[in-house]
C-alpha cells in the first residue's frame, strides 16, 4: 500500500470539484482539489472518514484520523494558503482494512517544521493556537512534512 511519491502530487483537475475515487486491491484511493474552504475541508473530511468507517476501524484511530485531518486542513487553508479562495489544496488518501494514508498539500509558502514552537513549552501554553502539528504528530502512527513544508503526508494504522 501506498499514494505514489511523486515531486508533483497527481490530482484531479483544479477546475473539477468532482472527486476521483477508485477501488484498488489495497483499498479505496481518493484524490479530490478543493479551494481554502473551511466547509469543503469538512467535506472531504467525512467522504475520508465515511470510507474509515466502511473498513471498520477502531474507535481510537477514528478519532485519530479526524482529529488529524481537522488539524492538516486548519493548517493547509489558514496557515498555508492564508485563506486566500483562489488557492488549492489536494488531497490524496488510500484507506484499506490495515491502515489509512493521507496526504494534503497546500499552494502556500510553507514552512520549517523545526521553526514551528513547542506549544508545551510553558511561554505557549496559554496561546489559542499552536497544537495542530503536535496533535497530528501525537495521533497518526507517522506524519511527515515534505516539499517547504506545503506537503503532510501521514499514515495511521488500524491497531
Amino acid at each position: 500500500m501506498g499514494l505514489p511519491a511523486s515531486n508533483r502530487m497527481s490530482s484531479p483537475d483544479p477546475r473539477r470539484s468532482s472527486p476521483v475515487i477508485t477501488e484498488t486491491r489495497y483499498g479505496t484511493s481518493m484524490k479530490f482539489v478543493i479551494n481554502s474552504d473551511y466547509a469543503r475541508g469538512r467535506e472531504v473530511q467525512n467522504r475520508i472518514l465515511d470510507e474509515v468507517t466502511r473498513y471498520k476501524y477502531n474507535s481510537d484511530s477514528v478519532f485519530a484520523i479526524k482529529l488529524a485531518l481537522e488539524e492538516a486542513f486548519v493548517n493547509a487553508i489558514k496557515h498555508g494558503n492564508k485563506l486566500d479562495p483562489t488557492k488549492h489544496v489536494y488531497v490524496e488518501a488510500l484507506v484499506g482494512p490495515s491502515q489509512t494514508e493521507i496526504i494534503i498539500e497546500d499552494e502556500g509558502p510553507g514552512f520549517e517544521r523545526s521553526s514551528v514552537p513547542d506549544p508545551t513549552a510553558p511561554e505557549n501554553l496559554e496561546k489559542c493556537s499552536g497544537r495542530g502539528i503536535l496533535l497530528i504528530e501525537s495521533y497518526m502512527t507517522s506524519a511527515a512534512w515534505s516539499h517547504n513544508g506545503r506537503r503532510l503526508h501521514m499514515i495511521k494504522r488500524n491497531d
